[in-house]
């Protein structure tokens, strides 16, 4: 499903661009560099999911130090996407040397702001799909970075609720109509659920109230469990969407492990503040000389399964051992 020997091999490429030597291009001295760190959440959400920390790590370890030789602008839309393009224009009127984008709808306005500064975008599901790089090897534009590949892992998130309630007839997948990969997420679930003779029911929503409405459609189509698509919006209204789900007894399952955390069944993908901090790396090249169209986009190699047992048993669930046995961590 997830194609290892293709995957290997665009990891190894983007590892040797990543580690190529740029001679002349090294860091300038005493030179203090300036980062746009666009965020479709809010600070708080990215606090409580440490990926603030996450990248300040990753840039330490390469030698910025925030305050000293690195300025971060930090802009946080607070989940509304109509702040995107302003807050995008701001980063491009400050003449930062790099914008570091979280999400498709941030990544998208950034793209629309600019086309000279490097974007290095992280969390995006569908960059090629998306229109943010010509192809995963060699993106070409300004445009680079980590891809989380949501929509590849959604037929994955299908047959683990599956395994996980048999009998399930109907799923619902919720998506945000502003991020524009969500689209290729549907597919291809939509493509799994046909051959596991599940109807699938997709639901959308960009604000709180339109999440409740949502999870009211849920279950007037009677669906019994619930993809949560990847979206900064969605982890920023974790809370809400975890206690939605127990409200209306719905089993849910996600890329965005802070959900779980929330009281959400399961989570499975990569993880999101690992993106974040390796991300630096792209940021460190690019101050280095790299440009961003030569360096390829990073797709993640390890996956992680996070179930909340408190929630299973609140569902009357129980966890198959051939599920049990593969996470890497259960709450209790």
């Amino acid at each position: 499903m997830f194609e290892p020997a293709r995957r290997a091999f665009l990891f190894a490429l983007g590892v040797s661009a990543l580690a190529a030597p740029l001679g002349s291009s090294a860091q300038q001295r005493g030179k203090i560099w300036r980062v746009g760190f666009f965020y479709f959440a809010s600070r708080q959400s990215l606090l409580d999911a440490g990926r603030d920390n996450a990248f300040l790590q990753g840039m330490r370890e390469l030698g910025y130090v925030e305050g000293k030789n690195l300025v971060i602008e930090w802009r946080f839309a607070d989940g509304k996407p109509e702040r995107l393009p302003g807050l995008a224009a701001e980063l491009v009127r400050l003449k930062v040397d790099v914008i570091v984008a979280g999400g498709t709808p941030g990544v998208g306005a950034a793209q629309k702001a600019t086309s000279t500064i490097p974007i290095v975008m992280v969390n995006v599901a569908d960059p090629v799909g998306s229109g943010f790089v010509a192809s995963l090897a060699r993106p070409g534009g300004n445009i680079t970075g980590l891809s989380n590949i949501a929509g590849d892992i959604g037929p994955k998130h299908l047959e683990m609720l599956l395994s996980m309630v048999p009998k399930l007839s109907r799923v619902a997948v919720l998506m945000n109509p502003t991020n524009s990969s969500h689209a290729a997420i549907l597919k291809s679930v939509e493509a799994a659920a046909q051959k596991s003779r599940v109807r699938i029911v997709p639901v959308e929503a960009r604000t709180p109230r339109e999440i409740e409405s949502t999870f009211f459609v849920m279950t007037q189509e009677r669906a019994g469990a619930v993809i949560v698509a990847a979206d900064q919006f969605f982890l920023q209204q974790r809370q809400q969407i975890a206690d939605l789900a127990a409200k209306n007894q719905l089993p849910s399952i996600s890329v965005i492990r802070e959900l779980v955390e929330a009281g959400g069944l399961m989570s499975y993908g990569s993880s999101n503040a690992d993106d974040i901090r390796r991300a630096a790396a792209y940021v460190d090249k690019i101050f280095k000389g790299a440009k961003p169209g030569d360096l390829p986009v990073e797709q993640p190699m390890t996956f992680e399964l996070l179930i909340n047992g408190k929630t299973a048993k609140a569902l009357g669930l129980t966890i198959p051992q051939t599920i049990l046995v593969r996470a890497d961590r259960v709450i209790e």
